[in-house]
């Protein structure tokens, strides 16, 4: 919601100053359509050029993360943790073996079930699940665990970033395709160079939006639609490098109330826990 209002803020400031500076609306209104239609189409056009179908519809779902913000929050944190320290306690008292009966059947696991949020995110149970597998099958090399859920984990995050990576693209196109609707308004004003003075201003001014919903289209609107979006995958991203941090301490020999905290310390500074609130999170964790 925070990004509609700014885009409110910026419309009213702009249109407002331009009406209180004594602009009429009138020409606007009566170009922008046509406008709109040409910078609008050549963007949108340049945009299926560029990507497969796989990336549009991609970025189409991804305007859901700029209006609803990231997926995760403190409590968020603070269950995923829990979790974690669950299953190192488990894997340290009772064996890796232990862990068997939750990661093959995470849908029926006890522990699962009692983070819900947990097991409808797919791709964090997929991970959980696969490292502590690989665990089971003696991958106990914190080293090689680190470094191959560090490459898996920058794929995946880049693969995430590239819808904004496509609408900064477009962002980067529009003025220029502002200049080219501008252009092809002056060819139809130089067509009609025999009209009085009167026309042919309104003729340029009409052309003259072509640039101006360009640039506005551009550095107010798609450009931080691409920033928003890339800022809340980036900020989802720590989500599961607190998975990986927590799995990494543990594989080092640490006890689990060291390994979640060192996991704790991944977590983006608003949403992280106290040492003292998930202290108390994990002391309600039952084996």
């Amino acid at each position: 919601m925070l990004t509609i209002g700014g885009l409110g803020f910026l419309l009213a400031c702009v249109f407002g100053s331009y009406i209180m500076s004594g602009g009429s609306l009138e020409p606007l209104i009566e170009a922008m359509p046509f406008e709109l239609l040409t910078i609008g189409g050549a963007a949108l056009g340049t945009f299926i050029m560029s990507n497969s179908m796989h990336d549009v519809k991609h970025t189409m779902g991804a305007f859901k993360k700029v209006l609803k913000g990231p997926s995760f929050h403190k409590v968020d944190y603070v269950e995923l943790l829990s979790l974690m320290y669950y299953f190192t306690r488990l894997a340290t008292t009772k064996g890796a073996m232990a862990l068997e009966a939750h990661i093959e059947k995470p849908a029926e696991s006890p522990a699962f079930q009692k983070f819900p949020k947990i097991v409808a995110n797919h791709h964090a149970t997929a991970i959980i699940c696969d490292y502590l597998r690989m665990v089971g099958m003696n991958a106990d090399d914190p080293h090689q665990i680190e470094d191959l859920m560090g490459r898996e984990l920058k794929k995946t995050l880049h693969e995430e970033l590239h819808p904004s990576h496509a609408i900064q693209s477009m962002a980067d196109a529009l003025p220029a395709l502002g200049i080219v609707a501008a252009v092809l308004g002056v060819i139809k004003t130089m067509s009609h160079i025999n009209e009085p003075p009167a026309v042919l201003g309104a003729m340029i001014g009409g052309a003259l939006v072509g640039t101006f919903l360009g640039v506005l289209m551009a550095y107010g609107m798609a450009g931080p639609v691409a920033a928003r979006m890339k800022g809340v995958v980036e900020e989802e991203a720590k989500y599961f490098d607190v998975i990986r941090a927590v799995l990494v301490a543990h594989l080092h020999g640490n006890a689990p109330q060291v390994s979640v905290e060192t996991g704790r310390k991944m977590a983006p500074n608003e949403h992280m826990p106290s040492f003292s609130e998930l202290e108390t999170a994990v002391q309600a964790v039952q084996m």
